[in-house]
């Protein structure tokens, strides 16, 4: 069995109160997880439907599931009775079919908008100017089962750490920008998620209140 007890303890301790871990679970079986589950872990994130939906069948029910991959609209419908968090919005049609999915269910679902500031092409996510946009727009005031509480963001995979500071500056900045036009007298909107195993603790020191981190706790992916 891989670890998994001693290096969450490992990266815990490494994490201020107000930073959150969310575990990155995905392509690793179950008994890693209740390993994790079992120390305390409660937050775990996946990025296939599949998946997401077979471990939650099968795990304890107070585990709170991030979907944080890149998310079809066509499988909204099959994760918003559970999810507790969909951590990578990347556009207005996305963020339509969620509150339109967990109106059925009658749900509040919480979600971040994704930026794409790194400086690569294969990356997801809003341009600061397109998200600006899609708030500007005004739509999702009316949308009653979606909450928007926050920003995601990856940094550059790229060993250059003065880079990857950078973007995470961008990224807490801009949030400071959204947070006062659009989220000001909402504290729902709180949440910075930017951080993986190898730059999480840059990510703290620019400001993040979650981290993603797998392969620090889990290993590399077992299937």
């Amino acid at each position: 069995m891989y670890p998994v007890k001693e290096n969450l303890h490992r990266v815990l301790d490494t994490l201020p109160a107000h930073v959150r871990l969310v575990a990155i679970s995905k392509y690793h079986p179950a008994d890693y997880i209740m390993a994790a589950y079992e120390e305390g872990q409660r937050v775990f994130g996946e990025s296939h439907e599949q998946e997401i939906r077979t471990k939650h069948e099968t795990l304890p029910k107070d585990i709170e599931w991030h979907f944080i991959g890149h998310l079809q609209t066509n499988k909204v419908k099959y994760i918003v009775p559970y999810i507790t968090m969909i951590e990578a919005v990347d556009s207005l049609r996305l963020l339509r079919e969620i509150d339109k999915q967990a109106a059925r269910v009658d749900r509040v679902v919480k979600v971040l908008l994704e930026l794409h500031i790194a400086e690569e092409a294969t990356k997801y996510g809003l341009s600061k100017e397109d998200c600006m946009m899609l708030l500007d727009d005004g739509e999702w005031r009316q949308m009653k089962h979606v909450s928007i509480c926050g920003l995601m963001m990856m940094a550059s995979l790229t060993d250059d750490e003065q880079q990857i500071a950078r973007e995470f500056q961008e990224a807490a900045d801009f949030f400071d920008v959204v947070k006062q036009r659009y989220f000001h007298d909402d504290p729902q909107f709180c949440e910075r998620s930017w951080g993986m195993s190898d730059d999480y603790q840059l990510a703290v020191g620019h400001r993040s209140t979650m981290v993603r981190i797998g392969t620090a706790i889990f290993g590399p992916r077992v299937y």
